[in-house]
């Protein structure tokens, strides 16, 4: 009766303590790999922060039920919560501005979002950039909202899912009303 009263607390504990930690870049990363890899898709990370008002455009935006669809069918979908107001720092992340970094996103804005293969290998990121320049160049698209913005935008969908012309003029449309 005691060990089983002394497990039952153990667990309790553990499930209380694990219940408000916040996952790990790489944990995240991870998991979304290997769902990658089972359902034949990429990944498709965005990071940002609860205050940023572009962060918010870009989720409702590629939620929104016009594409939302195409969207879940090429892509896992993760968030890294980085650069949040010092009164809400323990929504970051751990790893995340590290991970983010790694990759050149860190100085240029958020949302910053990197598209990879169920390996792991960057395809694609959200950084404009002129031909020939390194992955440390270019101009962060963020949410994508101008002509410009957008063409990108469409441009590494394409390269990086099965979205067929009419599919991405529909998130073409839906990107350009950011815009408005």
């Amino acid at each position: 009766m005691i060990k089983r009263t002394a497990y039952v607390c153990l667990m309790l504990c553990v499930f209380y303590s694990a219940k408000g930690q916040v996952p790990s870049a790489d944990a995240i990363m991870k998991d979304a790999y290997k769902i990658a890899a089972k359902e034949k898709k990429n990944v498709f990370v965005m990071f940002h922060a609860s205050w940023c008002g572009w962060c918010h455009k870009m989720d409702t935006s590629m939620n929104d039920p016009a594409c939302k669809k195409f969207f879940d069918d090429n892509y896992v979908i993760r968030h890294l919560v980085v650069d949040e107001l010092k009164t809400k720092k323990e929504l970051e992340n751990p790893g995340a501005d590290e991970f983010r970094k790694k990759y050149f996103g860190d100085g240029h804005g958020i949302p910053f979002w990197l598209v990879f293969d169920k390996e792991g290998k960057l395809l694609a990121d959200s950084k404009m950039r002129a031909e020939g320049d390194g992955p440390e160049k270019g101009q962060n698209t963020g949410c994508p909202a101008t002509e410009e913005e957008v063409a990108y935008f469409i441009g590494v969908l394409k390269k990086t899912s099965r979205l067929d012309a009419a599919e991405l003029a529909i998130i073409q449309k839906r990107f350009r009303r950011n815009d408005q």
